[in-house]
């Protein structure tokens, strides 16, 4: 994902730099204007430096993943570790000043107004690179906004969307120094998902087919495909996952421990955040994995009662391992410095078959088909395609891969003991955006 990656690191330290006094302040970032945006090499390293904040270990570089996971544990899997964060967000006992909730907004938000920067001097590109460039810079930002109203939001599947508050929309740059004019309230959860959708609509028709390991239009077709379903807008959903598999390119990988521990990109890889030696976060495997394959100490268990869910010959059992105390792992994270899968290939094949499901309809495939592809890499024979089978079948294939409270949440079922849109398992704003807000930026309830 960083290609001259020296460029970028020097830029996005600027960037940094530039707002470190202001760190306590909302909106979380700011830019000193004579840095960057001044030149298109200027705004394509900035686009990198964009890429590396979605990247950081707190963001798409694990912690997202990590916290769906812990939020929607019911049993499956137990947080062993011994930070103290994890624990509160396994819990449903989040404080308002953890530390890694407070540094997943601000460096969300810093994603955010990189990509604000981008879009606002895109004149400035190249005429041949702008619309790709804008393309990525929309792709990025709609995607952290989606992260953004997920978790600090309640779902829109808990109904009142106009009203529920989301989060701060903020599409205009901030440049210099943060001033009263900074400090917005939330916008409801249905504005966000608007702009989520604008963005990623956009980024569409602007992003190539192909683009190397960065945003395509193939990817805003199946970030779209995952917000629509969120928003029970299943035609949608099933269209943009049928876009994917019948036009991308993408294969499944010939067997399913395949899709995982890549130094480079898989064939169903849709989008991935690039990990390697010299760059790059992965902090479900620091948490995941065990010393002897350079994590920490396994601070995540999983449990049998997951373990119960697959059948006895399921190659998704297979890929499970016992460490030295007899605790299972999983072995998605098993080695270091291996890229992230943020969305595969095998979630359209899923997300088509169960809205073909719900609508009763045929699109690209019958359900029976989309469910037996599935099957098949995992080493099973065909099954009824019935709604819950096809959404046992996402629980497995999908499991541990950061998507498990969205899917609680749209599903409305309860998790812990927890409704599904119970305030517990909404993440807090961070105490100190809150106070530094003057009173404008409003707390969740039950914080």
């Amino acid at each position: 994902m960083r290609r001259s990656i020296i460029l970028a690191s020097i830029l996005f330290s600027v960037v940094i730099i530039g707002c470190s006094k202001k760190i306590d302040l909302t909106p979380s970032t700011s830019v000193a204007e004579e840095f960057v945006f001044t030149s298109d090499q200027n705004i394509k390293a900035a686009l990198l430096g964009a890429y590396n904040a979605v990247s950081s270990s707190y963001v798409l570089g694990g912690d997202y993943l990590l916290y769906s996971e812990l939020l929607g544990a019911d049993g499956e899997i137990q947080w062993a570790g011994t930070y103290n964060q994890p624990r509160e967000i396994f819990n449903k006992a989040i404080l308002t000043n953890n530390s890694f909730v407070t540094t997943t907004w601000t460096d969300t938000y810093k994603a955010i107004n990189i990509c604000n920067n981008i879009v606002n001097a895109i004149d400035i590109v190249n005429e041949d690179d702008r619309d790709r460039v804008k393309g990525e810079a929309l792709f990025l930002r709609g995607v952290m906004y989606f992260e953004l109203v997920s978790f600090f939001s309640q779902p829109y599947s808990a109904g009142n969307a106009t009203s529920n508050p989301g989060v701060q929309l903020i599409t205009t740059p901030t440049i210099g120094n943060i001033s009263e004019a900074n400090y917005i309230a939330r916008s409801t959860v249905q504005e966000i998902f608007n702009q989520v959708l604008s963005d990623l609509k956009e980024a569409k028709t602007l992003l190539p087919d192909e683009n190397d390991i960065y945003a395509t239009t193939y990817a805003a077709s199946a970030f779209l495909s995952r917000v629509y379903l969120q928003m029970e807008d299943y035609e949608n959903a099933r269209d943009e996952a049928d876009n994917v598999i019948e036009n991308s390119g993408y294969e499944l990988t010939g067997n399913y421990e395949k899709a995982f521990n890549n130094s480079v990109n898989s064939s169903e890889d849709i989008f991935a955040i690039q990990v390697s030696e010299k760059d790059g976060d992965n902090d479900m495997h620091l948490f995941w994995s065990i010393p002897e394959y350079s994590g920490r100490d396994g601070d995540v268990d999983v449990e049998q009662k997951h373990l119960n869910l697959y059948e006895a010959n399921d190659a998704r059992l297979a890929l499970f391992y016992l460490d030295d105390l007899d605790i299972y792992r999983s072995g998605k994270w098993k080695l270091n410095y291996k890229n992230i899968p943020i969305v595969r290939l095998a979630e359209m094949y899923l997300t088509r078959a169960e809205a073909n499901v719900r609508l009763s309809t045929e699109v690209g495939a019958t359900p029976a088909e989309d469910l037996t592809t599935i099957r098949i890499r995992a080493g099973l024979s065909a099954k009824a395609a019935t709604l819950d089978n096809i959404l046992l079948e996402r629980r497995l294939e999908l499991a541990h891969e950061g998507q498990r409270i969205q899917d609680i949440k749209r599903l409305k079922k309860s998790v812990d003991g927890f409704d599904y849109n119970a305030n517990e398992l909404v993440l807090p704003i961070p105490l100190r955006e809150v106070n530094a807000s003057n009173g404008i930026l409003k707390q969740n309830p039950g914080y």
